[in-house]
């Protein structure tokens, strides 16, 4: 979609540079007491054409905006790792399920550094379904890396399709900085976290201990 609506910016910017440039070649002034050009008003068709035109390019733009936004919005509810993430002023907390099996909460609270905030461990290449709620202001979920962000929004019951969303995670272990994207206060810009990816077998060794540290 960005590339197609690039490729559309850039073909009307071409078309209306070469009407101003044949404008101003072939309809400039030649003589010194040129008889002022006949004026043209009211031209239907001419009307009809930029009416047209900019209305089909929305339209477009329309279309695939939703479709697209619709599958990367779409949640098929068969995840194995689910995280209910609860946001605050001014910070995180993190309920991580897996295979209907409620891991520690993990909670933080404003730090300056994403790696002293909460962290939030999941396993690579694997599909995760997140729960965004919050209690007092609108946040905003995001971790640059996994190219998705998503506000959370107060007032949105539990089981409502606007407060999920599924990510496929990276292949490559690492820690990766989590932060809010909403002005959401004084302590705004400390609201982070980390997202740290670990091989399957790591992350299963992880369940273990923090599903036995929760019961």
């Amino acid at each position: 979609m960005w590339n197609g609506a690039w490729i559309a910016a850039l073909a009307t910017g071409a078309v209306v540079i070469v009407l101003i440039v044949w404008a101003s070649l072939f309809h400039r002034k030649r003589r010194a007491k040129a008889e002022l050009p006949p004026q043209v008003r009211y031209n239907l068709p001419i009307e009809m054409l930029y009416t047209l035109i900019p209305l089909v390019m929305v339209s477009v733009f329309f279309f695939f905006t939703a479709r697209d936004s619709n599958t990367l919005t779409q949640v098929k509810g068969d995840a194995t790792v689910k995280v209910k993430v609860e946001a605050y002023q001014w910070s995180w907390r993190f309920t991580t399920t897996v295979n209907g099996k409620t891991l520690k909460p993990v909670a933080g609270m404003p730090v300056s550094d994403y790696r002293q905030g909460p962290q939030l461990v999941l396993p690579v290449k694997s599909k995760v379904e997140f729960d965004l709620s919050t209690d007092d202001v609108i946040h905003s979920f995001w971790v640059p890396e996994f190219l998705f962000k998503r506000d959370v929004i107060p007032g949105i019951p539990e089981g409502n399709p606007g407060r999920k969303f599924e990510i496929n995670t990276l292949d490559k272990p690492g820690v990766y900085a989590g932060r809010c994207a909403e002005l959401c206060g004084v302590d705004h810009s400390r609201m982070l976290f980390s997202v740290k990816l670990v091989p399957q077998a790591e992350f299963d060794q992880y369940v273990q201990t923090q599903a036995g540290s929760a019961q």
